[in-house]
């Protein structure tokens, strides 16, 4: 018999696959000239409780005006409830962050993360490179003990994915206590550069 926490990933995988189905969100990126990546959970078979969904995009120009012309048709959605935008051009990780709500047919809340990249900066097909080496990492027993600790996070905590990727993948925890013993000895302070 199958795994319950298996079957809960894998029909909230398939709810988020119907999602950028229903949005047309690929497509609508690609109408502005950009290069669009699956990241994070979804990309990785990890995503569990938390209902977010992750992608990259990429041009050899940040165009605020692009930008937004891709969101507007993606608001047309009348599932999108809700859109946050945030200008970081002029940081480090040059790019436009957006976030969007969609309400699913059974009233769930999703986030979907579209972090508009400029092609060549420094966070350019990182975050691509360590889903592949996380995915590459995975055996049962580790997808097994990742899907678990999520599964067992109260849904008042906010954990990082890549925090459980670090502590199963790199230091083979598997319990939740030992998890919140791992992550007050491995602070997460904004992005955590780990690849495995």
């Amino acid at each position: 018999m199958e795994n319950p926490i298996f079957a809960l990933a894998e029909k909230n995988q398939k709810r988020a696959k119907n999602i950028i189905e229903e949005t047309n969100i690929i497509n609508i990126w690609k109408s502005i000239g950009a290069e669009i990546n699956l990241v994070g959970s979804l990309r990785m078979g990890l995503l569990l409780k938390h209902k977010d969904i992750d992608f990259h995009i990429y041009t050899t120009q940040l165009n605020i005006y692009d930008s937004f012309k891709a969101i507007a048709q993606l608001a047309q959605s009348p599932s999108i409830t809700k859109i946050e935008y945030n200008n970081l051009i002029d940081t480090e990780e040059h790019c436009i962050e957006w976030h969007a709500w969609y309400i699913d047919k059974d009233n769930d809340l999703w986030q979907i993360d579209m972090i508009h990249i400029l092609k060549g900066s420094r966070y350019d097909g990182y975050f691509e490179k360590v889903a592949d080496n996380i995915c590459a990492a995975l055996t049962p027993e580790k997808k097994l003990a990742i899907l678990t600790l999520k599964n067992e996070t109260p849904d008042t905590e906010k954990i990082m994915g890549i925090e459980y990727y670090q502590a199963v993948i790199e230091n083979g925890i598997d319990n939740y206590s030992d998890f919140i013993e791992w992550r007050k000895k491995h602070p997460a302070n904004g992005i955590v550069n780990w690849i495995p």
